[in-house]
């Protein structure tokens, strides 16, 4: 089940066999804590069906939505590594079942796989550039510069030219730019009034390019 798993591509099958072999697997509902910011644990998780919100909490109660990974991501990887406090929580947004490593076994597997690093540093690095993005997001753009922008990151090409997002509600995206979910209320229906974007069932579709300014 983990032949394909990024992090683990290009391992032979005896290598997956033994990693599957010193790992777990663990079942959550919707809406389930998986990982609490400042954790001091160190397992890895690697998702095998459904979805999760990264997200970090601020004393106020406050969120900001870090990242959305479904089937295939992983994450805790940071702790795999430096063996600090968690640094953001992760929460179900569906049932989901995830592939647990712990940290001495991963390590163990990684002496014997040392491909495995180059596999976890590339996403890293990834991550880092996204990170730069949304403080430079935050710092320098306005709520309808953001909301464009992660429509436009959450969006995967068609043949037909058109952009379409997995299923994303308003407060997700409300969280993800730092905004309130009536001020993306807003943002988003001008865009349709406008004849940018269409909605059906969470799923938004881009029509033509969206404008710089609101």
């Amino acid at each position: 089940m983990l032949e394909n798993v990024p992090l683990f591509s290009g391992l032979s099958g005896a290598a997956l066999t033994e990693i599957e072999q010193h790992s777990m697997v663990k079942s959550y509902k919707k809406n389930a804590i998986v990982i609490n910011q400042d954790d001091e644990t160190y397992s890895l998780y690697v998702i095998l069906s459904g979805s999760v919100k990264v997200y970090i909490s601020g004393e106020d109660g406050r969120e900001a939505v870090l990242n959305h990974q479904s089937a295939g991501d992983y994450f805790g990887d940071l702790a795999l590594i430096d063996k600090q406090p968690r640094v953001a929580s992760v929460m179900t947004t569906e049932a989901s079942r995830f592939l647990v490593i712990s940290r001495e076994d991963f390590m163990v597997c990684l002496s014997k796989n040392p491909e495995i690093a180059i596999n976890l540093i590339k996403p890293m690095t990834s991550r880092m550039r996204m990170l730069a993005k949304n403080v430079s997001s935050l710092a320098l753009l306005d709520v309808y510069g953001r909301v464009a922008r992660v429509l436009l990151e959450q969006a995967d090409q068609q043949e037909d030219g058109e952009m379409i997002t997995e299923k994303i509600t308003q407060q997700e995206i409300a969280d993800m730019v730092g905004a309130s979910r009536a001020m993306v209320s807003r943002i988003l229906k001008d865009l349709k009034v406008g004849g940018y974007i269409s909605v059906d069932k969470k799923r938004i579709t881009i029509h033509q390019k969206l404008p710089s300014h609101w």
